[in-house]
């Protein structure tokens, strides 16, 4: 159907249909490339509709008239959003200039936290999965269940849309609250107290996991635990196979036993872990962060098996590129990296508030205008 949102003439006709989506997380070619990125600042969303987001209805408008084919939303304990309010550091920039937002970005501080001593850990009030209330994430919902963001969203979802359901990670979790510079002491400090740490984390996981397969409409779930610098691995792999990927296995069960794929986002370089968690089951990978990984490389080694999302550059193109660089880039992972199946197009982390509104849309343009397949190279 046409959109209001796009010029005539325009590439972008309007169908979603999550199928898309699920056949290319499942490394297979469907009728188009889809586009999947793990989320979008507001401001880029509200620019785009030329309105406010007041609810699940204005948000699953942006989604569907921006071109994807599914909806998603993040899921997390009460208590733990609790815990996450108020930590972040600001930093001395503005949020957005290109948006008009006022007030300085926030960052995670990497040095202490509220969990970063034993005493702090073992006070800390952690929820008992199955038990603790549930609740949506996204910026349109406030203070809302699960379940009952999945009901007004239902509401407004096209049945030939679905939901991807994301949460922060086990590993990404504890960072959060302990600071990444604590975590790294305590491997040689504590190391008990660090696999006491990823046992509760992995607990908590699995709860979530298994209320998200219960939601009615989901087509996917989403793990995003960030694991890696540009370099490589933030800690050693071993302590990973040892604490972490056990409980990644688990989540992923849950996955596949409810039918579904299960994307992994993890920034920076992975190769040395890379394997595992393909072992592990994941179906997708997210971003690809370009000064990490070569994803032609990965590509060629992995795309039998693994679907590969995003690689669009935010530190360059997308934020600092013309449109036209925009459509070159897409052009250029469409045709080296969609045939066979098992690509989305995606920035290599998410829409932020300081992409350009010009330059999100002629990605996704872009996306529609070479994406078909047979891709023509």
């Amino acid at each position: 159907m046409a959109s209001p949102y796009w010029p005539a003439g325009s590439a972008v006709t309007i169908a979603p249909d999550f199928e898309r989506v699920r056949l290319a997380l499942k490394a297979q070619e469907p009728d188009r490339v889809p586009l999947v990125d793990l989320f979008h600042d507001l401001a880029v969303k509200e620019a785009f509709l030329g309105r406010p987001i007041r609810g699940a209805k204005d948000d699953i408008a942006f989604h569907i008239h921006a071109g994807y084919d599914y909806y998603t939303f993040g899921f997390q304990y009460e208590e733990i959003i609790n815990a996450y309010s108020g930590i972040g550091m600001p930093s001395s920039g503005p949020a957005s200039p290109l948006y008009g937002l006022s007030g300085p970005r926030h960052w995670l501080p990497e040095r202490g936290g509220r969990v970063a001593t034993r005493e702090a850990f073992e006070a800390f009030p952690w929820p008992e999965p199955g038990r603790s209330r549930v609740l949506a994430m996204a910026n349109v919902f406030d203070n809302v269940t699960a379940g009952e963001a999945v009901r007004q969203t239902q509401a407004h979802l096209p049945a030939s849309m679905a939901l991807i359901v994301q949460t922060d990670g086990i590993f990404e979790r504890f960072t959060k609250l302990m600071g990444l510079e604590t975590f790294c002491y305590l491997l040689a400090d504590d190391p008990a107290l660090v696999a006491e740490m990823f046992k509760v984390g992995g607990q908590l996981a699995v709860g979530l996991f298994e209320t998200m397969a219960r939601q009615p409409r989901v087509g996917a779930f989403w793990l995003a635990d960030d694991l890696a610098f540009a370099s490589g691995p933030l800690f050693s792999p071993a302590i990973m196979r040892r604490h972490l990927f056990p409980w990644y296995r688990k989540v992923v069960e849950i996955a596949h036993g409810a039918g579904c794929p299960i994307l992994f986002h993890s920034d920076g370089n992975l190769l040395p872990i890379l394997d595992d968690l393909i072992d592990i089951g994941f179906d997708a990978l997210q971003p690809i962060e370009p000064k990490a990984m070569d994803i032609e490389a990965l590509k060629t080694r992995y795309g039998d098996r693994l679907c590969l999302v995003g690689n669009l550059d935010l530190g360059s193109t997308l934020t600092l590129g013309t449109p036209d660089d925009v459509r070159r880039e897409v052009w250029e992972r469409i045709r080296a990296v969609a045939p066979g199946g098992g690509y989305c197009v995606g920035s290599s982390n998410s829409v932020t508030n300081y992409v350009p509104l010009e330059n999100f849309r002629a990605m996704v343009e872009a996306t529609f205008a070479y994406g078909h397949y047979p891709i023509q190279a």
